[in-house]
Parts: structure tokens; sequence; C-alpha cells
């Protein structure tokens, strides 16, 4: 009987749960509208719910273990979810222990950015690699980093905030407060923000037609860009350079096998490729430009098949037990470690 993976998604808007084999095949797959402000309990009882209907849908499952990508600030080793913005009530809640003993199987935790990448390094575009940088483009922007076959997590597990790299001096103020972050200009909202304030609401327009009037959304701008509108060409343009600085600063930084870009906005890289290929043969040094930037592969699915390998490959590369963290608390200090803001992805 082939073992599987019980595997969730944790989100401030939908909690996705599925059946995950070793191959990173999905066998089963469940959602329901996460009960962000009713919690800590009732999201527990929501996973506990899934599980049940996951199990009933394969009553002869050979279950391992849990796996769970979630929203940060959280600590993977102890298993603690500490007080993710998006989700409220939540503060340092023991998720592994009370999992475990619920389902009397093992738990492992991790931010819900680096189980994306861990599934794409694994199972999608960055098969095969050594390493990889994973960015995904949304609301805001986050990622993790598979360096050497292990997800880096770095001191406090607050490592490749890549959202917050201050790439402008200029523009809106960041969520988190500063000017100039990478997510403030490059992120999917931004794209928005940057089309609503070029059109009015019944100007005729392309992009205002598509929102009905309303806010402009990067969806909208990316289909408006599919039908060859002067405007939304522009703004891809000009969204597109965003992002080719800061892939440039990444591949500075990490010097990764590749690049994969995921998140919404991914569905417009093809539009979106060129311009940061020029970009970062523009601003990159020699020996960076030849990195492939791809899209990436497993779409939503990459951070419920990074959660499940969490346990099915657990002691091989990748798995959370095998960490290249600082490992630096060597006086005793075994503070919570703090992770990605849920606005990330």
């Amino acid at each position: 009987m082939t073992r599987l993976a019980l595997a969730f998604d944790l989100g401030g808007t939908e909690l996705r749960g599925a059946l995950v084999e070793s191959g990173g095949g999905v066998v089963a797959q469940v959602s329901a509208p996460t009960m962000a402000i009713a919690g800590s309990d009732a999201v527990i009882g929501q996973i506990i719910a899934l599980a049940g209907a996951l199990l009933t849908q394969r009553p002869q499952a050979d279950v391992a273990g849990i796996g769970i990508g979630a929203p940060g600030p959280l600590d993977p080793k102890a298993g603690i979810v500490i007080a993710p913005p998006t989700l409220a009530g939540w503060h340092d809640v023991p998720l592994i222990d009370i999992l475990g003993k619920h389902f009397g199987l093992p738990v492992r935790l991790e931010n819900d950015a680096n189980a994306a990448a861990l599934g794409e390094w694994r199972f999608g575009a960055g098969r095969g690699s050594g390493s990889l940088v994973f960015v995904t483009v949304s609301t805001g922007i986050g990622g993790g980093v598979v360096a050497d076959g292990h997800i880096y997590h770095g001191r406090r597990g607050l490592a490749a905030e890549i959202g917050h790299m201050t790439i402008t001096g200029e523009g809106d103020r960041c969520f988190c407060g500063a000017v100039g972050c990478f997510e403030a200009v490059a992120s999917g909202t931004a794209l928005g923000r940057r089309a609503t304030a070029l059109t009015t609401p019944g100007d005729g327009s392309l992009l205002r037609r598509l929102s009905a009037d309303g806010d402009v959304s990067a969806r909208h701008v990316v289909e408006a860009a599919r039908a060859d509108d002067i405007s939304a060409l522009e703004l891809i343009e000009a969204e597109a350079k965003w992002l080719g600085i800061g892939f440039t600063n990444l591949l500075h930084l990490y010097s990764p096998d590749l690049i994969v870009m995921g998140g919404g906005l991914a569905n417009g890289f093809d539009l979106l490729a060129p311009t940061i290929r020029a970009t970062v043969e523009q601003r990159a040094m020699p020996a960076y430009r030849d990195v492939p930037i791809v899209p990436a592969q497993l779409g939503d699915r990459a951070g419920l098949i990074g959660a499940a390998s969490l346990i099915l490959w657990e002691g091989e590369p990748g798995a959370p037990l095998a960490m290249a963290q600082d490992e630096d608390n060597k006086d005793g200090a075994t503070e919570c470690a703090g992770a990605r803001e849920t606005s990330h992805g």
C-alpha cells in the first residue's frame, strides 16, 4: 500500500488539505474558508474535520504523518505558531503537540512560503537542482530559499524575508512601515494600485471595464495586456523592471541554480519574462546572468506537496530536522523563532 501524508496549507482566507503520495501526487483534496477570526481552537477543529473528510475518501490510506504549511511568525522546530497577523487569537499555539496528540501521528510544521519552495524544488520547476530561490508574487512578495538541498531558515528562522529588501528610496510606504520595499513596488497589490491610479471610473478604458469600474487588480492588468491594451502593456513593462531589479539582488545574494516565480502574478509570467530577463542582463554581474528564471509548475498545490514532503522525505535533504540553519544558540538561549509575515504570497 502506498504511503501517504496528510498535508495542510493554512491561509488566512482558505484552509486546504490533501492526501499526498511520496512522488508528489495529490490523491485527494478538500478545502474550506478559514475561520480566521474565530481563534485557534476553531481553526484546529477545521483541520481535524478536513482530515476526517480526506480519510473518508481514502479509508484504507496508510498515513505516515501530517505536514502543515502555515503563516508566520512560527517556530518550525518547536512546532509553535507564534502570532500570525491573519489568524486572530493565535498566540504561541503548540500546533504540533495538539495535532500529534489528537491523531497519534508525527506532525511537522513549516512556514507556508518555505513549504511551497520545498514543493517546487522536489517536484516542480526546481526538480533536480541543488538550490533555488522561490519567489511568490501576489498580494505581497514572499519566498523561500533551498540551499544545497535544505530549506535555509537562518538565525531565528528569519532568512529570506525578500519582500522587505529595500530596492528604492521612493514610493508608497510598505505595510511594515518602511519605504522602498520590494513588496511595496513589485507585488500584485502594487501593480493593481498603479493601474487604479492611472485610470478613473467611467473613463471607458479596458482596465476599468474589466474591473466593472472598481479598483483594478493585477489580474485585470494581465488580462488587458493579453488584449494588447497599451496602458496595460506599459504597466506590465514597469512591473517587470521592478521584478528584474529584485531578482538581480537575489541572484547576487544567494547564487542559486535558478529562480522560480510563483503566486498569482505568475499567470502573466510570459508577458513579464522578456523585461525581467533584460533587466537582469543589464544589472547583474556577468557570472549571474545565465541563471534561469522560470515559472512555478505546481500552482496552488506547491505548499501542500511541500508540507507532505516534510513527512514523507524526513531525513532526506529538505527535511525540517536537517535545516541549514545557524545553530548559534550555544549559550542555551531557546527563544521562539519568528518567520514570515503572512501578507506574503
